[in-house]
């Protein structure tokens, strides 16, 4: 039976499309992460999901996290950029492919829908990072629409075993001046850290961090801010700016 494979829609745009300078890109972006003393392999990380040139550097901050650490199966959550969607949606293909190769899907129980990820880049941009860093595992791609938190992190639970990484794909604010960016990642990234599902934190990945921060709470994940910048301080435009954030979630 011919396997189903998921093409690269963001290639050539979000990240190189050639081999070698997409490795040689990743490459320089772990160099510039500072040393850190923490042996534990995280149990799940928030990453941006823009094109590499803005939020690359942010991103290799947590992938370091899970360097030398061995991880079976990544549960990838993002919200729905193209598609209007209800609830959660898995793809329908067997393997995604990116420049560095092919990457096995998991089989899962949940709908399965082909156009919410035909064109999504929130998911496939981390695909190349987690080859970078790691060898031998399966994907299980998720798309996050208008959804109640509570009743998907109780089915994500069930995924979660010590081989599981789990991934939320998200930016933060968006086109705000950067000051005004920068006090709304701010209150942002306190509410994730505290654990707070009341407050609002202004995101497009908002769904999908609220079901981890679900899991966190029952879970007793602990969660730690390791980076965060926008696109003014790549850019240097500072009047329309996206917040881009790293943090990575640990076993107390």
């Amino acid at each position: 039976m011919e396997v189903t494979v998921r093409q690269p829609a963001t290639a050539g745009t979000f990240y190189p499309s050639d081999k070698k300078e997409l490795e040689d890109m990743i490459a320089g972006f772990f160099a510039e992460v500072p040393t850190f003393d923490n042996p534990h392999p995280p149990k799940a990380l928030i990453v941006p999901h823009a094109g590499y040139i803005y939020s690359g550097q942010v991103a290799a901050y947590a992938y370091a996290r899970v360097r030398g650490h061995h991880y079976s199966k990544i549960v990838l959550l993002g919200p729905s950029h193209y598609v209007y969607l209800r609830g959660v949606v898995a793809s329908p293909h067997q393997v995604w492919r990116t420049p560095f190769g092919d990457v096995p899907t998991l089989k899962n129980g949940f709908e399965a829908n082909a156009l919410a990820h035909l064109n999504e880049h929130c998911l496939e941009v981390q695909l190349p990072f987690l080859q970078y860093t790691l060898k031998d595992f399966k994907i299980l791609p998720l798309v996050i629409g208008d959804s109640n938190a509570y009743p998907i992190s109780n089915e994500i639970r069930r995924l979660l075993d010590k081989d599981t990484l789990l991934i939320i794909s998200s930016d933060l604010s968006h086109y705000h001046s950067y000051p005004e960016a920068e006090a709304l990642d701010k209150a942002s990234i306190k509410a994730i850290k505290s654990l707070d599902d009341k407050s609002s934190v202004e995101a497009c990945g908002k769904f999908p961090i609220r079901i981890l921060v679900s899991l966190a709470k029952t879970l007793s994940w602990k969660p730690e801010v390791l980076i965060y910048k926008n696109s003014g301080d790549v850019t240097k435009d500072k009047t329309r700016v996206v917040g881009y954030a790293s943090l990575a979630f640990y076993a107390k």
